[in-house]
């Protein structure tokens, strides 16, 4: 997707423009504060325009998204559980500050 440019870029770019122009043999006039380039008036110059560019393509990622979907889907079967005596399960000891301290071998 092609970047659009910074307010930084677009500044060096007017900035270029400008000296060119005055280069070149333009005049640049002032123009009195106030007035508006807007066309229409005063009142059209304070309306917002939301949509003034053109629309940009979409790309469409419904295979990506199938993909990931279809990976949730699978589930690993469940683990065969013995009746048989327990066995020790490792535990971790925290410290009063919640650090971890140690591993231990718990029984139960």
């Amino acid at each position: 997707m092609k970047r659009k440019p910074t307010k930084a870029q677009l500044r060096k770019m007017l900035d270029q423009e400008m000296g060119q122009y005055a280069h070149d043999g333009g005049e640049i006039l002032e123009v009195a504060q106030g007035v508006s380039g807007v066309q229409g008036g005063p009142l059209k110059a304070q309306e917002t325009i939301i949509f003034d560019g053109n629309k940009e393509p979409r790309s469409y990622v419904n295979d990506v998204v199938a993909a990931i979907d279809s990976r949730k889907k699978k589930s690993k079967p469940p683990a065969k559980k013995s009746q048989g005596s327990k066995q020790p399960k490792r535990k971790l000891i925290y410290d009063d500050f919640g650090e971890p301290l140690r591993w231990v071998w718990d029984d139960e």
